[in-house]
């Protein structure tokens, strides 16, 4: 099943790895993982249903205190330096760095670690524009997201991106370097989206948009365009993937950087996730952040895996940057294991 805006879907039809079905019919989930596994799943039946009401016996959360970092504080500031010194030497002018954190799920039962049920959760919790649910365990996928970022919407030709690259507790927490850190992946997704649109048509309707979302603000920018003729899914997603406020720029140096530095496969953290109305011609995926998913591949139980980062710039403080990291997953995590949030 999967669920996004409002809608149902169900009626499992076909997996396929190959985003030319996207630009064919019927009504897909995707889940693209930031390392390039694409899964689109086609539903036979989609319809009206609001987020599912929180079953609480259909989630048993971690333990509040068994979350892992793939990157503890030292190694993380460690890492924010290292980038500062790439900057220094002209290799990239930003990159975003981040830590997958880990909980062993305590009942190994599906029923009692629902991804649905976290999502009802989230929903109540921590509501946000493009949160959603995908549940294909049979082929590996098991998301909860509740990202507050617009990765591609498209109507019919028309797309758009709403990247987002500043994060502070209120709108005075935000600084110089967090609109200058917009505008450049303002920069960035412009190109990355002019290669799949008409020449001319890339504009710019926000710039730096103040967005507030459950304890923390956003600056937002929206970067629109229209596919070029002949242009289809694969040509937008060859284009414009990862999503650029989640990489650095330039693109190439910061997946590089981002390479050496960080120690565990970020997944669906930092890719996509959502839905394509081929019929339609309409979609809208979001940047797979604010984004739960469940690992059941190894011997030792089921993992429950979350992603947290930051854009990090030469005027980055390391100990603030971990500060944030902390701030977008504090609010979370705490959710995921059965705490109570105001």
């Amino acid at each position: 099943m999967a669920r996004f805006g409002g809608r149902l879907a169900t009626g499992l039809r076909e997996v396929s790895h190959d985003p030319a079905v996207l630009d064919g019919e019927g009504w897909w989930a995707v889940v693209h993982d930031f390392e390039g596994r694409l899964t689109c799943a086609r539903f036979d039946q989609v319809h009206p249903d609001p987020a599912p009401t929180p079953v609480h016996h259909n989630w048993r959360g971690p333990d509040p205190g068994g979350w892992q970092s793939s990157l503890d504080r030292a190694g993380y500031t460690a890492g924010v330096r290292r980038i500062r010194e790439h900057i220094a030497a002209g290799e990239v002018y930003q990159a975003n760095l981040c830590r997958v954190l880990t909980a062993a799920l305590p009942d190994p039962d599906p029923a009692h670690s629902d991804i649905e049920a976290l999502t009802g959760l989230l929903a109540l919790g921590n509501p946000a524009p493009y949160a959603g649910t995908v549940r294909l365990p049979g082929h590996g996928v098991e998301i909860a997201t509740a990202s507050p970022e617009l990765y591609l919407r498209r109507d019919g030709d028309a797309v758009s991106s709403g990247p987002i690259k500043g994060t502070g507790r209120t709108e005075h927490d935000l600084l110089e370097k967090d609109h200058a850190e917009n505008v450049m992946i303002v920069d960035l997704v412009r190109n990355d989206l002019g290669r799949a649109c008409a020449t001319g048509s890339i504009t710019v309707p926000d710039l730096c948009v103040v967005e507030k979302h459950p304890g923390l603000v956003h600056l937002v920018s929206t970067v629109a365009g229209r596919l070029r003729t002949g242009a289809g899914w694969a040509e937008l997603l060859a284009a414009t993937f990862p999503p650029g406020s989640v990489t650095g720029a330039p693109k190439s140096s910061a997946l590089r950087i981002i390479d050496a530095l960080e120690t565990a496969p970020r997944g669906p953290y930092c890719g996509a996730v959502g839905w394509v109305d081929a019929d339609r011609g309409r979609a809208e995926l979001a940047v797979g952040i604010r984004t739960f998913w469940i690992d059941r591949s190894g011997p030792a139980g089921p993992l429950l895996r979350f992603g947290t980062g930051a854009g990090i710039t030469w005027g980055s403080d390391p100990e603030r940057e971990w500060d944030e990291t902390e701030l977008k997953a504090a609010r979370l995590v705490a959710i995921a294991s059965g705490q109570q949030v105001p």
